[in-house]
């Protein structure tokens, strides 16, 4: 978001650098094919990862100023950046076969950068996220992982890929009516947040929540952005906290950072007939959650270039 503010003239080079930092002490970029790296002017063959400044280099070479006079369908705004969270069964805005999509659906997220004047340039970015060891842990924290780097591998991508563009409030509207159902699934059978196996479940919830308060969104995000993205981090978190982390598969739980996620134990059903039903009642809801978020961090991307 903060990427896409700079390339609008929304946000200076400084806040997208403070905005990375809050993720990682160290960020680097890394092209992973030579085309990758003839868009944007990545080292190549050599593949020695290159610092920030470089990525910002990236960002500006494969986007361009995101300003062209041609045409543009109305379902298609101007913004260069977009946001994809690929779970097995369901990889759109991916190429198929590719190794981007490989790695974008075991990252479970990933970034494409289309250049509007030339879509043939488009790029895919993936991150990965490296944790300093806890054997070595000092005696006053909490021994779970420490995060201490951020690498981009970047892609190049064989066509401009096709993403689908959610109306906002659809995805709000989804989202509520997901939550009442699967509350309620999950209620029946003893389940929920106040499930006796777990201690204090409401601050756990509250812990997960915490995290993803670091961060700071650009002043032009629209309010009802704001709030289905805060509402979709809530129902996430709730889940990993009735369900346990290692319970609930193909759900964007399972990309909380290991500092959150290890004081999370999974809960004890009564039967694994409960635990088939916990899933029927999970699984549809962490694709509403999925929709949810790439709704409004599109929405948040667009407003962007409103003007």
């Amino acid at each position: 978001m903060w990427a896409n503010a700079w390339l609008a003239g929304k946000a200076a080079p400084d806040d997208l650098l403070d905005a990375l930092s809050l993720w990682a002490p160290t960020q680097s970029v890394v092209a992973y094919d030579a085309v990758a790296a003839g868009h944007t002017g990545l080292p190549w063959p050599d593949v020695d990862s290159a610092g920030t400044v470089s990525l910002l280099s990236t960002l500006r070479a494969t986007a361009g100023r995101g300003r062209t006079s041609a045409p543009r369908p109305p379902d298609r705004p101007r913004g260069t950046i977009n946001v994809v969270l690929p779970v097995p069964g369901d990889v759109r805005g991916l190429s198929a076969g590719t190794q981007f999509e490989r790695d974008a659906l075991a990252a479970g997220e990933a970034i494409i950068i289309t250049n509007p004047d030339d879509p043939g340039t488009s790029i895919g970015l993936v991150p990965e996220f490296s944790y300093r060891d806890t054997e070595h842990a000092s005696d006053d924290d909490s021994g779970l992982p420490e995060l201490c780097a951020l690498s981009w591998m970047v892609y190049s991508l064989p066509d401009a890929p096709v993403l689908d563009y959610c109306e906002l409030g659809d995805a709000e509207y989804a989202l509520r009516a997901a939550v009442r159902s699967a509350a309620d699934a999950l209620g029946a059978i003893g389940m929920g947040p106040n499930a006796a196996d777990i201690a204090n479940p409401r601050g756990l919830v509250e812990q997960l929540l915490e995290s993803a308060r670091q961060h700071r969104i650009p002043d032009h995000a629209p309010s009802r952005a704001l709030r289905v993205l805060e509402n979709a981090a809530h129902v996430d978190a709730i889940i990993a906290v009735s369900a346990g982390l290692s319970r609930l598969p193909d759900s964007a739980a399972d990309r909380f950072t290991p500092r959150l996620a290890a004081g999370l134990e999974p809960i004890r059903a009564q039967s694994s007939s409960e635990v088939q039903t916990a899933f029927d009642a999970l699984r549809p809801l962490t694709a509403v959650v999925r929709s949810a978020r790439i709704a409004a961090v599109s929405a948040i991307l667009h407003s962007a270039w409103s003007d």
